[in-house]
């Protein structure tokens, strides 16, 4: 039989295990993965070294972090009235000042981290991500909350191209489809709350166009940007732009059409246009130079 001094620290342990849990879930941990790992492929396709690879993902990994828990802390309030359970902060997990913590610690590794990619490559960076804290403290609800995610998906091409020898510029068409891709997944992050967000007054740009409209307008960014990424370079279009353009156009209005009556049709093909996108990214940039 236990003592009370075993229960108490197993108590203790599961209390610890539940906190990390809940961080983890509370940093929007799709996206980051997401983000993180489009950016790690990037850096290696680019020409980037083991080393370098790694910093450049590290850095982007802590950025993304700091993002994903201030907006957490910041929607916190929003999310209890609106009753989204299966987020950590409205089911208890974790407390609103713990994820606040976990934020401003991310955000302060991510500085050293992204300077010691070099400086115009780290300041490039920690713009995108000063950007995406704008939109989670003052531009969330505005009509111009598209802006941080256009300018924090544009730099992080810039963040890997400069990190090369030389310090490159990326191509402005990579830099182009890189904001456009921001403006798309601004619609489909916005899309799956946009009715509990509206019943609340949040009015950010995509809730302007209502759920009909927001379902219509987001294959829009991402099909310009294939075609941004199939006609940008120079020289005729290729088998890949023109491929990965007719599967776009294709996917895209299907979606439109279907998505008249199920709405996760919609959606769903915006996700595949996106993959499309970043595929012909990949394919096109050796990565971003």
């Amino acid at each position: 039989m236990g003592t009370p001094g075993d229960a108490a620290a197993d108590g203790a342990r599961v209390t610890w295990l539940v906190r990390t849990v809940g961080l983890a879930g509370s940093c929007h941990p799709g996206p980051v993965a997401v983000v993180t790992a489009l950016t790690a492929v990037m850096a290696v396709t680019s020409g980037q070294g083991t080393a370098r690879s790694v910093l450049t993902t590290v850095a982007v990994l802590a950025g993304q972090l700091s993002i994903g828990w201030c907006n957490d802390a910041v929607d916190a309030r929003r999310d209890i009235a609106a009753g989204r359970h299966g987020k950590p902060v409205v089911d208890g997990a974790i407390g609103v000042r713990q994820v606040w913590v976990a934020a401003y610690v991310a955000l302060a590794l991510c500085v050293p981290l992204s300077l010691a990619c070099g400086v115009l490559a780290g300041t490039v960076h920690l713009v995108g991500v000063a950007a995406a804290w704008v939109y989670d403290l003052r531009l969330k609800a505005t009509a111009w909350s598209w802006v941080p995610y256009a300018v924090g998906f544009a730099t992080l091409p810039a963040f890997v191209a400069l990190g090369l020898p030389g310090q490159p510029w990326p191509p402005w068409w990579v830099v182009t489809a890189g904001a456009l891709l921001g403006v798309g997944a601004h619609l489909a992050d916005a899309l799956p709350d946009i009715r509990s967000d509206l019943a609340l007054g949040v009015r950010g740009w995509p809730h302007r166009f209502g759920p009909a409209g927001a379902r219509l307008l987001l294959p829009v960014p991402l099909v310009t940007a294939t075609a941004v990424l199939a006609l940008g370079p120079v020289g005729p279009l290729d088998r890949w732009g023109l491929t990965a353009l007719a599967a776009a156009v294709l996917v895209a209005v299907t979606g439109a059409v279907l998505g008249r009556r199920r709405e996760r049709t919609a959606f769903a093909a915006a996700v595949v246009v996106a993959a499309v996108d970043v595929g012909l990214l990949l394919v096109r940039g050796a990565g971003v130079t």
